[in-house]
């Protein structure tokens, strides 16, 4: 009795991206697709509002990435009024006397 004969596996490029055949991959993600949009319609989610809740988001994160760097400013500028003054009358004491 012989094997039924296999169909050699496929190593083109497209088809090792795709993870199978490319009409086949296309076609089941058009289909979750569908499906995913049909729930996210019965459950009352718009695509805008997620767009809008990654944008808010992203915008939260960006103020309070600069609130941040506000913060270690303020923390410089409040030592740097001790600090520099200091570190410069330091260097006029200690200055070589010239000859």
């Amino acid at each position: 009795m012989s094997a039924p004969p296999s169909r050699p596996p496929s190593n083109s490029a497209l088809h090792r991206f795709f993870g199978g055949s490319p009409l086949g991959v296309l076609f089941r993600l058009a289909l979750l697709c569908v499906l995913v949009g049909f729930v996210l319609q019965v459950v009352g989610i718009d695509p805008w509002d997620i767009y809008d809740s990654l944008r808010n988001l992203y915008i939260r994160i960006w103020n309070m990435g600069f609130g941040v760097i506000e913060g270690i400013a303020r923390y410089f500028l409040l030592g740097a009024v001790l600090v520099l003054p200091i570190w410069l009358i330091m260097r006029l004491i200690r200055a070589p006397r010239g000859r």
